[in-house]
This record gives C-alpha cells, sequence and structure tokens, in this order.
C-alpha cells in the first residue's frame, strides 16, 4: 500500500513538472512572435520595406520566401521558412500614410510605425505612459531622402526659392510666365493628406510662409502615379520623394540665402539639401518581439544601408567625398577643399539644446568605424561648426566652435585624436535663418578627413 502511495505521488510529480514545462513553452512561444506589421508611410513602405524585409530574412538563414503584393490596397506579404519542420515568419506592410503608423502603433495592431517626417508633438503625447518617442531607443532613422520638385522634362525653369514654391502651391502665382518660363497655367499636384511627403513639404515650404495649399491641387496616394502625372503635364509641377523623379525634371532649389541646390546624393546625405529629410521607423521603445528588434538592428547596420542605397534613397554608411574650392568660401574652409575630403555625414543637435539628435548619436559610431578601418585616428580628422545668424557675429562664431567642441568631446571618449577644431560662425548657411527649421538647419558640424 505504502509503494503504492509513493507510485501515484511520483506519478503526479512527474505530470507536475511536464505540464508545467510545456506550459512554460508555450508562454516561450507566445512571448517571442514570428511576425512583424509594419504601418505607415507609402514612400517607404512601396518598395524600401518589402526589399529591406526581405534582405533581413536572408541574413536570419531563411531559404523560403515568398513575396505578396496587394497594389490596390497598398499592402506587402513577406512570409519565410527555413524548413518543414520550423514554423514560418511573417512580415506585413501597410503602406496609407505617415499618419496612419503612428495610429495603428498606438493601439497596438502595429509594431513598427514608418514615417517619412517626424513625430508630431500630439502623436508623442499619446505614448507618453508608454515610451520617449523622441528617444534613441524609440526614434530610428532609416534613412535620409529629398523632397525633389518635379516638372515636365522640357519645362525650361532651372531654379526656384522656397519663396516662389510657396506661392506657386498656394496659388499665388499661376503662370509659369510670371517665373521667366513659357506662357501657360500652372498645374498643382500633391501627395494626399496622409502622406509623410506631404507633411514634409508643408512644414518646410508652406507652413513657414503662412500659406495653405491651393484647393486645385490634384492629390495621389502613390507617389509613381504623382510622378508619372507631372512627367506628362507641359504646365505640371509636383513634389515627391528622391527615388521617384522617375522620368519627370528635379529643379534646384534655394532657401533664404543658400545656393540653389539639386537633390543630389551628396547633398541630401549631409541634409545640406534645402528640402532634405529623414525617414524614419518608430518603436515603443525596447521591443518584447525579439524579431522586431534584429529588424531594427539589420535596418541600422551597413547590409540594411545597402538596401536603403539600392532602392535609390540615400544611406547613411559613411563616405569621404571631394568638394570644388570656391573663391567665396572662408579661407580656413577653402584651405580643407584644397587638402582633405569631407565625411558624408553632418552633426545636429535636438530642438533648443546642445545636445547631438538622435541621428548624430548613431552617426558617431558609423563614424568611428570609418576611422579605424581608413586607420584615420590620429590626428586626421576635423571638426567644423556652423551656426545661425546671431545679433553680435563674434558670439555666432563662438557658438560655432562650442558645437563642434561637443563633438569632439564624444569621439574622445573612443580615444580619437583631432587634427583640428574650427569655428566657421554664421558663414554657408544652407537654410533661411528667418524660420526656426532654417535656424536648426544652419546648427551643424562637418567632419574632414585628411
Amino acid at each position: 500500500m505504502q509503494t503504492y502511495k509513493m507510485t501515484r505521488c511520483c506519478f503526479a510529480l512527474t505530470l507536475s513538472l511536464f505540464l508545467s514545462a510545456l506550459l512554460g513553452s508555450s508562454l516561450s512561444m507566445a512571448q517571442s512572435p514570428q511576425s512583424i506589421s509594419i504601418y505607415g508611410s507609402n514612400t517607404i513602405g512601396s518598395q524600401l520595406l518589402p526589399a529591406l524585409a526581405k534582405s533581413f530574412l536572408e541574413s536570419q538563414n531563411f531559404t523560403t520566401i515568398q513575396v505578396q503584393n496587394n497594389p490596390e490596397l497598398l499592402q506587402h506579404k513577406i512570409t519565410a521558412s527555413r524548413n518543414a519542420t520550423q514554423p514560418s515568419v511573417r512580415i506585413e506592410i501597410h503602406s496609407q500614410g505617415s499618419s496612419t503608423g503612428f495610429s495603428a502603433l498606438h493601439n497596438q495592431s502595429a509594431d513598427l510605425a514608418a514615417a517619412s517626417r517626424p513625430i508630431k508633438d500630439h502623436e508623442a503625447e499619446l505614448f507618453r505612459s508608454i515610451s520617449d518617442m523622441r528617444s534613441k531607443e524609440s526614434e530610428h532613422i532609416l534613412a535620409i531622402d529629398g523632397v525633389a520638385i518635379i516638372v515636365h522634362p522640357l519645362n525650361p525653369i532651372k531654379t526656384l526659392s522656397t519663396e516662389q514654391l510657396a506661392a506657386i502651391f498656394s496659388g499665388s502665382i499661376r503662370n509659369w510666365e510670371a517665373l521667366g518660363g513659357q506662357q501657360g497655367e500652372i498645374n498643382i499636384y500633391a501627395r494626399d493628406h496622409n502622406s509623410g511627403t506631404w507633411e514634409t513639404f508643408k512644414e518646410l515650404v508652406l507652413a513657414d510662409a503662412g500659406l495653405s495649399l491651393a484647393s486645385t491641387a490634384k492629390r495621389f496616394e502613390s507617389s509613381q502615379a504623382l510622378s508619372e502625372t507631372v512627367s506628362q503635364d507641359p504646365n505640371g509641377i509636383g513634389f515627391i520623394g528622391l527615388p521617384y523623379v522617375l522620368k519627370a525634371k528635379a529643379v534646384a532649389i534655394s532657401a533664404g540665402d543658400s545656393a540653389a541646390m539639386l537633390p543630389s546624393a551628396k547633398l541630401i546625405a549631409t541634409e545640406d539639401y534645402p528640402l532634405s529629410r529623414r525617414l524614419y521607423l518608430y518603436s515603443t521603445g525596447q521591443s518584447q518581439n525579439a524579431l522586431v528588434n534584429q529588424f531594427i538592428a539589420f535596418a541600422h547596420s551597413d547590409a540594411g544601408q545597402q538596401q536603403v542605397e539600392a532602392l535609390g534613397f540615400i544611406s547613411q554608411i559613411v563616405k569621404a567625398m571631394p568638394v570644388p574650392s570656391d573663391a567665396s568660401m572662408p579661407m580656413p574652409y577653402q584651405h580643407l577643399t584644397q587638402h582633405a575630403q569631407r565625411l558624408s555625414v553632418n552633426f545636429r543637435f535636438k530642438e533648443g539644446s546642445a545636445q547631438l539628435d538622435n541621428k548624430a548619436l548613431r552617426d558617431i559610431d558609423r563614424v568611428l568605424a570609418y576611422l579605424r578601418k581608413q586607420q584615420k585616428t590620429n590626428k586626421q580628422l576635423v571638426l567644423v561648426g556652423f551656426g545661425d545668424t546671431k545679433s553680435d557675429p563674434q558670439r555666432a562664431l563662438l557658438l560655432s566652435k562650442l558645437r563642434a567642441m561637443a563633438v569632439r568631446r564624444e569621439l574622445r571618449k573612443d580615444n580619437i585624436i583631432l587634427r583640428e577644431v574650427l569655428g566657421i560662425g554664421d558663414a554657408m548657411p544652407v537654410a533661411s535663418n528667418q524660420m526656426d527649421q532654417g535656424r536648426l538647419k544652419n546648427r551643424r558640424v562637418e567632419l574632414w578627413v585628411y
């Protein structure tokens, strides 16, 4: 009888341990979802994210990868598996505009929000109890893009200022003849209200001038459809992300006292082009879904950034590039153009702060890797600080050098010995000093290597 009781007790204990193990296994599987859901920007989601997702899955050694597209609903589904015995993974992408991404992330139907503009104050406020959406852990810069102003290939107009753009798109200037072009009523084409491209254009062009988009503008949900329409309309003008210029012609843009610039890869990489912008992925901090964290890490990596470049956007891979010398440049800067090369990255700062912004914090690591690889860690690097206009030019000069010194402090933590730290003051602006966003853009630090 005693033997029976002991046997029953052992059986019960064994069963309990088995069930506990089974439950633990189930919980482990529940805590490691094999899917990623991304909502948001059409600029990012129509081509870049599907390609990035496929490349990510390949890097994770998945061999069977299938991509399903639904152009009408602007949706993509990428599924992958390693073999028949292991569960498959799924990445779903919904691309109806940046604002839809933040809504989906807030109501927990998305793991990531894709946005072609920074998060707005009221959107960030929704997440306040969950995460600081402007922290390095939540805000991830995926790529750099330029909002290109496009016209028909035969349109003779070559340059426009941001002031002229505001007048055109608000309907104040209605005929190409008023801009030195041929007689013809201007037809305006714009992205839809949910688009981050629209939000960027509105912020950088219309809002600064206190104007609104003309009611006659034709709106497009698809970037490609807008570009194709402009390329077929001799009187058309529109704005679009850089990869979607296609058969249309891009116009050079100036802002304030800056020179007119075409949306070239170099000028967008450094964010000097007046209508350059960052493309983002947002998460609510470190995700409980390990696959999401792995995807974000891949997007930041060189392999992920190579995909960014392959799709026509501007990657954040650090490169050295020559800069032509110009007599209008300050003498120390002319010396650099003749003897050194500029790196394809600028450091910028948080608004109203001397702290580096999230892109700059990640670019520190990229620059360090570049300097080590190129063996330029010892007196080969020059930092050049710039600022916005101040009533006292000496103060502008001092502040510009202090910004460069802030970057020096970060690099010194990893034993980088600099060659020189320069302050240029308010010279060589890349944006208008009359506007808050322009002043913020002019406060920057360039990096040069010998």
